[in-house]
């Protein structure tokens, strides 16, 4: 299969000696190239049945790897699904306008924060409105920062609880409301104000260009189910980035071809890019070191656990029950169990079994 991978192994010295990156780009690009190489070390396998012996090689575990982390994304799925109280969910998004881009990327650790914030500060003050819902909340953020044709477009999509807990504790408040849990209009407001005080607080208002301050910004929210087609959804970009290597269609003569589905009319698009504008799109969305991607706030927060369990206890704790017995048994759960000793890809018949440590020539991030 095409990687990332091979692109970077051909086109990222020479992509390095022209551009200027961050430090955080420069590690992602020499942690993909070298990802499960003999760079890392690894363990040399020896066939039961056969005798041949196979190479395994350690994987970079870089978060931006599209090879990497198939492992933690079932955990973090598998353990978010465990926290989903017995209630319907919104999927609530907020978009960072065009204007405001060039001063993100330029920022990327503290805009980013100051983004996840103010969006969650917006929704927790709206929802707090008794018209709407009148307590608080529960919701994970996830940051996103690309289109499907990984063009840069920073943007948080958050699940949230389609209702929430009463200020003083004792009622479970659902949403007034089944098609919409807040008014998108007034959401939008709100988060444009809280963001504008959150960038003068910090320093950067005199970066922004006044129009943007002016226009209407861009808030969705739509029904969510039970959540979880949603967390399936983030789950996949948790620890991952723009692109997949099953995305790749073709490298060759300099160029990348691949391809991604309109989310609006459903088609398939190919786009084909010059290996050095392929490098750039990707690399846009490398997060620095200690950028967290992922938030939770209200119910969801770490300091809320009492909250969060007196609000699962008055939704019933049967539903609770049945929820934590269905992440059990689901295909998740197999992916975490200890996995079984690997068929020997030469015979087919026999097991592959470790009989010699590869050490790391230096430690993954």
């Amino acid at each position: 299969m095409l990687e990332v991978a091979d692109i970077f192994r051909r086109h990222g010295a020479a992509y390095r000696a022209q551009y200027q990156l961050l430090p955080s780009q420069q590690r992602a690009m020499q942690d993909i190239e070298a990802c499960r190489t003999a760079y890392f070390g690894g363990h040399l396998k020896q066939c039961d049945h056969c005798g041949r012996q196979v190479y395994a090689y350690h994987s970079c575990r870089n978060r931006h790897c599209p090879k990497c982390h198939g492992d933690q994304t079932a955990r973090w799925l598998a353990q978010q699904e465990t926290r989903l109280l017995p209630c319907p969910y919104f999927l609530v998004t907020f978009t960072l306008p065009s204007e405001l881009r060039p001063l993100a990327f330029a920022n990327q650790k503290k805009v980013y924060g100051l983004l996840m914030r103010s969006a969650a500060a917006a929704l927790q003050k709206l929802a707090l409105d008794p018209r709407y819902v009148g307590g608080r909340l529960g919701f994970v953020a996830v940051l996103h920062t690309w289109t499907r044709a990984m063009l840069y477009h920073p943007h948080v999509h958050m699940l949230v609880t389609a209702g929430g807990l009463s200020l003083d504790g004792k009622e479970w408040l659902p949403a007034r409301y089944s098609n919409y849990l807040v008014p998108e209009g007034a959401l939008a407001i709100i988060f444009r104000a809280k963001l504008c005080a959150a960038l003068k607080k910090a320093g950067l208002l005199n970066q922004a260009p006044r129009q943007v301050w002016q226009k209407e910004w861009v808030v969705n929210c739509k029904a969510a189910g039970s959540g979880r087609q949603v967390l399936n959804y983030l789950a996949r970009y948790i620890f991952r980035v723009a692109i997949s290597n099953s995305r790749l269609e073709r490298f060759e003569h300099g160029e990348v071809t691949f391809r991604y589905r309109d989310n609006q009319s459903q088609q398939l698009h190919h786009v084909t890019l010059a290996a050095a504008k392929f490098i750039h799109r990707f690399l846009l969305h490398t997060l620095p070191r200690g950028c967290a991607k992922v938030r939770y706030y209200g119910l969801w927060s770490p300091t809320c656990r009492e909250q969060l369990e007196q609000a699962r206890t008055l939704l019933g704790a049967a539903a609770t029950s049945a929820a934590v017995d269905a992440v059990a048994n689901s295909p998740l759960t197999e992916q975490l169990a200890p996995a079984a000793p690997a068929r020997c890809p030469h015979c087919h018949l026999g097991q592959l079994f470790e009989i010699r440590v590869l050490p790391r020539q230096r430690e993954p991030p």
